[in-house]
């Protein structure tokens, strides 16, 4: 006969009045600070009591009940009812809904208020997003909602956000098969098709966080950032019927845009307007783009202008503007570090002087009328505006040169009369190396002093360079200030081989390279150096050596430095068979640019270059790309995206790469041990070669 199972007997429940109620010292719960009474108070006195009270009867001491009772469960109900007593929004003997547990329980008060607490569960994201997406479409709007649970309207747009997520992702987090953190990345974008598409990528990968998700999501936006996005403003953009990708999870610094022709519609439209104003102060042409190559101006002549002065207003705000950074910097030249404030204000102050210092330049209408101007988008989302370019074919004539003898010459002839050397009556160099009598002997003078011959003046001169090298070489000093005049003749005046000393360097031109190089950080990094030291330079050109002699060592340095760099060649080159430079001299020159890119610990990764399918991955073979992910996320990666076509390849090697720090062989800087085997390598090669000749 089978045993009957023993039926349970729940408590009763009643309706006792609120000043029979008192608060049990065995409620668990004892910290007080963030339980929100306020907000329960609030929500009871909107909506009612939605859940009774756990309550006992209080004995006496001869174990009868008193008829009150106290709470153990339920006590911020209890003190949310409280406080509307006080508020006198409820009346003390207000019937509260209590159940009720009977005296003598076995099961202990704090039991009971332990279990309460412990045993619920919280309301998973995904219903909570349901109850308010469910809500809002019954007619409350998203300030009600969040006014109703006392969250702020963002929680409430956040919840609402996942509206936008594909129903088979929530049915995969409802299911527990992805993260809320994952669910969020996905709602950045309202094509369901390739959220699911992205799921499916990630799903078989070992990198499966929300970051991923997100820039795979915006790979074909523009970050607001980006500085096409600056120069145009979002509100131009939306104005022309663009739309921006917003993620109310993250931090994400003004979103994504998604039309990105939008973009570059309107920021070659602004260009073009400011080209029409540029073109309007009368030059004689203006070339407009989003970015122009890298040394786009080698082969133009530059006109000089004259800076504009300071107004009395301008003299004035900088004057203040100088005096306000000093009494700062005085103020806290103890302090170890200025507070936010008053850095963000020195940094303000930094900008204006500078904006104030940087005068415009002033430009005669005359050169104008022959020279133009390159107007494009700087790095930065300013406008960028280069003035006072010439083609070669608009520049002035150059004055035929004359053999006058009364005409200026290089030298003086007072001092330097030699101009040709007699030819004697045979045939014969009067004083030639041919010639066993004395050499060079001038003649009886019959009508006056004659030139000098051109050997006695050669040998002259031959005794002053040699003066001249001993006392060049032992005055370094001077010799900088020589050296540096040559150059900057050079870089900035083009006016190489009318100096007495023979240095010059020979400007490298870059005219293969890729599209965005022109924008990059060492660009931008060199362009701002040339401007300031252009902007630093005398307009005389006869100022020019005093100028670079008063300069300190430090600017001296600098200068040199400047100027050198443009002879700088790490080039790689095929040179034809035969050819004046031989493909061996590529080589050598390709080690000893290794050799200075570890000295000056060159790092591109620093210098802002990464992979991308551009410049790169979309170039090699299949096998480089995966060579490429393997050295940088593993086997496991490379094995993930052998099976691609090679364009999905070079997409998903340019997303995995990213951030990885992995550059291509000839990006990489040679260091320490592998440098030393380089240049001993060099070293035995050029035995080899000796030897071999």
């Amino acid at each position: 006969m089978a045993t009957a199972i023993p039926k349970i007997t729940l408590s009763s429940s009643r309706d006792i009045p609120f000043n029979r109620l008192v608060l049990s010292q065995s409620n668990v719960r004892r910290v007080k600070s963030g339980l929100s009474i306020d907000e329960l108070a609030r929500d009871i006195e909107r909506r009612g009591l939605l859940q009774s009270l756990n309550v006992r009867p209080v004995l006496d001491g001869d174990g009868a009940e008193t008829g009150t009772y106290e709470v153990p469960a339920g006590g911020r109900r209890f003190r949310a009812l409280e406080l509307l007593v006080k508020q006198k929004k409820l009346a003390k003997t207000a019937p509260v809904p209590c159940v009720v547990r009977e005296a003598g329980s076995a099961i202990l008060a704090e039991d009971d208020s332990l279990a309460e607490n412990v045993q619920r569960v919280a309301l998973h994201p995904l219903d909570q997003f349901r109850a308010f997406r469910d809500m809002l479409e019954k007619g409350m709007s998203e300030e009600e909602i969040a006014a109703a649970f006392f969250v702020a309207p963002a929680v409430v747009k956040q919840r609402l956000r996942l509206m936008t997520v594909s129903d088979k992702l929530l049915d995969i987090y409802e299911q527990d098969g992805m993260r809320l953190e994952q669910l969020m990345a996905f709602s950045i974008s309202d094509d369901h098709a390739r959220q699911e598409q992205v799921w499916e990528i990630v799903a078989q990968s070992h990198n499966r966080e929300p970051y991923v998700i997100r820039r795979m999501l915006t790979e074909k936006t523009v970050r607001a950032s980006d500085a096409r996005a600056r120069f145009v403003g979002l509100d131009a953009y939306l104005a022309a019927g663009g739309h921006v990708m917003r993620d109310l999870f993250e931090a994400d610094d003004g979103g994504w845009l998604q039309d990105p022709a939008i973009l570059d519609r309107l920021v070659m439209e602004k260009l073009h307007t400011a080209a029409e104003d540029i073109r309007a102060e009368g030059w004689k042409w203006v070339e407009t783009a989003l970015s122009f190559p890298w040394g786009h101006t080698r082969q133009f002549a530059e006109i000089n202008g004259t800076e504009m002065p300071l107004s009395d207003e301008e003299t004035v705000r900088l004057d203040a503007l100088r005096a306000e950074q000093e009494t700062i910097e005085a103020e806290y030249a103890q302090a170890d570090e200025y507070p936010d404030e008053v850095d963000a204000r020195l940094g303000g102050i930094e900008q204006a002087i500078l904006a104030l210092e940087e005068r415009p330049l002033a430009f005669d209408p005359a050169d104008m009328a022959r020279a133009g101007a390159f107007v494009s988008l700087d790095s930065d989302g300013t406008l960028q505006v280069e003035r006072g370019f010439v083609l070669p074919k608009d520049m002035p004539a150059e004055p035929d040169e004359t053999n006058d003898a009364d005409s200026a010459d290089q030298y003086d002839h007072s001092a330097y009369d030699g101009q040709y050397e007699r030819i004697a009556d045979d045939g014969g160099d009067v004083g030639g190396e041919g010639d066993t009598t004395a050499p060079d002997v001038e003649p009886e003078e019959e009508d006056g002093i004659k030139p000098l011959p051109d050997r006695l003046l050669t040998e002259l001169t031959a005794w002053r360079t040699l003066a001249l090298r001993d006392a060049f070489a032992s005055n370094p000093h001077i010799a900088l200030t020589e050296f540096l005049h040559t150059l900057v003749r050079d870089v900035y005046w083009q006016t190489s081989g009318a100096d007495c000393l023979e240095a010059y360097v020979r400007e490298i031109a870059l005219p293969v390279h890729s599209s965005e190089m022109p924008g990059s950080l060492p660009t931008h990094a060199l362009r701002q150096r040339n401007e300031g030291w252009k902007h630093d330079l005398p307009e005389d050109e006869d100022a020019l050596w005093r100028w670079i002699d008063g300069l300190d060592d430090t600017s001296r340095l600098a200068l040199l430095a400047h100027c050198l760099s443009f002879g700088v060649n790490a080039l790689y080159e095929r040179m034809p068979s035969y050819g004046a430079v031989s493909q061996r001299s590529v080589t050598e020159r390709l080690k000893r640019a290794d050799r200075l890119a570890s000295a000056l610990s060159l790092d591109l990764v620093e210098a802002g270059w990464q992979p991308t399918v551009e410049n790169y991955l979309g170039r090699v073979t299949k096998a480089r790309i995966l060579q490429a992910v393997r050295e940088a996320r593993g086997d496991e990666a490379a094995a993930r995206i052998a099976h691609m076509k090679k364009p999905d390849m070079a997409r998903e090697a340019e997303r995995l790469l990213d951030g990885s720090g992995w550059l291509p062989e000839a990006l990489r800087t040679v260091g320490g041990a592998e440098q030393m085997s380089v240049e001993t390598t060099m070293v035995d090669e050029d035995v080899e070669a000796i030897a071999a000749e």
